[in-house]
C-alpha cells in the first residue's frame, strides 16, 4: 500500500493544470518535432532528433513523475475544517519570534509546494513540524542551523 502525502487544494490544481500541458500541448509538439527531424534523413547526425527525443525523455518522465504524486495525493481542503486555534497542515499561521518581535506567516503545505519566498513550508520542515498541534498563544521552540529560536504563534488561520 503507497503512503499518502498530504497536499493543498492549490497544490493539486497546479499539478493538474501542467499535466494538462504536458499532454495537450508539449508532448504533440514534440511529437510533431521528432517525425520532422526523421524525415531530414539520416538519425546518427541529426541533432534535431536527438534534441526532440530528449526532449520527449524528459516530458514522459515529468508527466509520470506528476501522475505518481496526484496518485498518491491526500488532498486537504483547510477551508472544510471546522475553524480552530489548532495548527494543522494547510493552515496559515502568524508567528512572532519572542527574540526580535519580528512577525512572519506561513502557510504549511506539501513538500511540492513549499517555496519560503511565497510563505509557504513544507509540513515536514523542521518549524512546521513544531507548529503541527499547538495552538494560538502557544510558546515553540524550533532548531534552526543559527540555534534554537522561540516563536509565539499569534494566529492560526484555514483560508
Amino acid at each position: 500500500m503507497t503512503q499518502k502525502v498530504p497536499m493543498t487544494v492549490t497544490g493539486a490544481v497546479r499539478l493538474r493544470a501542467e499535466l494538462q500541458e504536458l499532454k495537450t500541448v508539449a508532448r504533440p509538439r514534440i511529437i510533431a518535432a521528432i517525425a520532422e527531424a526523421r524525415a531530414h534523413g539520416d538519425l546518427k547526425e541529426n541533432a534535431e532528433y536527438h534534441a526532440a527525443r530528449e526532449q520527449q525523455s524528459f516530458t514522459e518522465g515529468r508527466i509520470a513523475e506528476i501522475e505518481s504524486k496526484l496518485a498518491r495525493a491526500q488532498v486537504i481542503d483547510v477551508t472544510t475544517l471546522p475553524a480552530s486555534d489548532k495548527v494543522v497542515f494547510g493552515a496559515t499561521v502568524l508567528l512572532r519570534e519572542e527574540e526580535t518581535e519580528q512577525e512572519r506567516r506561513y502557510r504549511i503545505v506539501g513538500e511540492d509546494e513549499a517555496d519560503i519566498k511565497e510563505g509557504k513550508i513544507s509540513f515536514s520542515s523542521p518549524i512546521a513540524r513544531a507548529l503541527i498541534g499547538k495552538f494560538a498563544d502557544d510558546i515553540v521552540d524550533v532548531q534552526t542551523p543559527g540555534g534554537i529560536k522561540t516563536y509565539e504563534i499569534v494566529e492560526v488561520q484555514y483560508l
